[in-house]
């Protein structure tokens, strides 16, 4: 794990200096925000990850990753893999699965939502965010407004990042469906949201809409982590952002452009190959979703980049893909 902790000091090392240069320097290690270690229980990664919701499962020409943290992903096994109603979900995947090669088991996966990734499917020189430049930003008067939209671990960091920087950073959250960090690692949430404004909006009312929307349309940041269907319910077009002036951090599975396909941090990181391999060549979870804790480094450089530039830019982060940037500093290279 050292040459995976330099990678995350070279992108907290950027961040200390282009903070610096925003307002207030930035000692991320100091937060705390990069390990969920005695926050809950973690198992030491293999085959299983450390959280025990994503397994390694071997197909026919291959190895997938399949994440099973919620309970409808739980239900739709049988649906995916033609499985016995009633059997556990695990028993199905380990069963059937070997014999289906590792295309199809994405494709029937991907069509119903499930996060599911074929062990180094992606690739990457290094661990950045894509950037888009857009045309001047807006005039600013005091801090920087960022509106934080974004849930779990990548994003809020991001937002966290921004706070210490000196922005005025708002959390908002859906009255009916509010980040799950909350309740399952109260700490951790802590860390990376307690330096925010907090609000709740419904998003079944109308005059809740609209003022999340004149919210949103307000700042100098936004951070989401929505796929693009889910823009409509909000009430705004992410586009607005960057054509009002804004910067807009849009933390994905796979990216904008493959924004339809769902991820978290553990499949995200087997599909950037950031895994170990055994004597054997079978992959190994190397740590606890890891490519939360690159990917939320990677969106608030680019962020502070933006910041501290002079345009309006979207700050494309995907999980996946700033996994492979890591795995590809990191040497490990090996495909599926």
């Amino acid at each position: 794990m050292r040459d995976f902790d330099a990678v995350l000091g070279s992108l907290s090392a950027r961040i200390a200096r282009l903070s610096g240069r925003l307002g207030a320097r930035v000692d991320v290690a100091a937060m705390g925000i990069t390990s969920r270690e005695g926050l809950l229980p973690l198992d030491p990664p293999g085959r299983i990850s450390a959280n025990r919701a994503c397994r390694l499962v071997r197909a026919a020409d291959g190895w997938i990753a399949v994440n099973l943290a919620r309970d409808e992903d739980r239900e739709l096994v049988p649906a995916w893999l033609g499985g016995e109603w009633g059997e556990p979900a695990w028993d199905q995947v380990e069963r059937l699965a070997p014999a289906r090669i590792v295309a199809r088991l994405l494709e029937d996966g991907v069509r119903l939502g499930l996060p599911v990734a074929a062990v180094g499917e992606v690739a990457a020189a290094r661990p950045q965010a894509g950037t888009q430049a857009y045309w001047p930003s807006r005039a600013r008067s005091g801090p920087p407004k960022v509106v934080d939209l974004s849930a779990l671990w990548a994003g809020p960091m991001c937002g966290a990042i921004l706070a210490a920087a000196g922005c005025a950073v708002t959390k908002i959250e859906s009255l009916s469906r509010p980040d799950p960090t909350w309740t399952s690692t109260p700490e951790f949430h802590r860390r990376l949201n307690g330096a925010k404004r907090a609000w709740s909006v419904d998003l079944s009312d109308p005059a809740g809409r609209a003022a999340l929307r004149e919210a949103v349309l307000a700042a100098d940041v936004v951070i989401t982590g929505a796929r693009p269907r889910a823009f409509g319910a909000l009430g705004f077009h992410p586009h607005e952002l960057t054509e009002g002036g804004a910067v807009w951090v849009a933390i994905t599975g796979y990216g904008w452009a493959d924004g339809h396909r769902v991820a978290f941090g553990d499949d995200a990181a087997a599909a950037g190959g950031l895994v170990a391999w055994s004597e054997a060549g079978e992959p190994r979870f190397l740590g606890d979703a890891l490519a939360d804790p690159v990917t939320g480094l990677a969106a608030a450089v680019g962020a502070l980049e933006a910041l501290t530039g002079n345009g309006a830019v979207r700050v494309d982060a995907g999980l996946a893909l700033c996994a492979a940037g890591a795995a590809g500093v990191m040497g490990l290279a090996r495909a599926a």
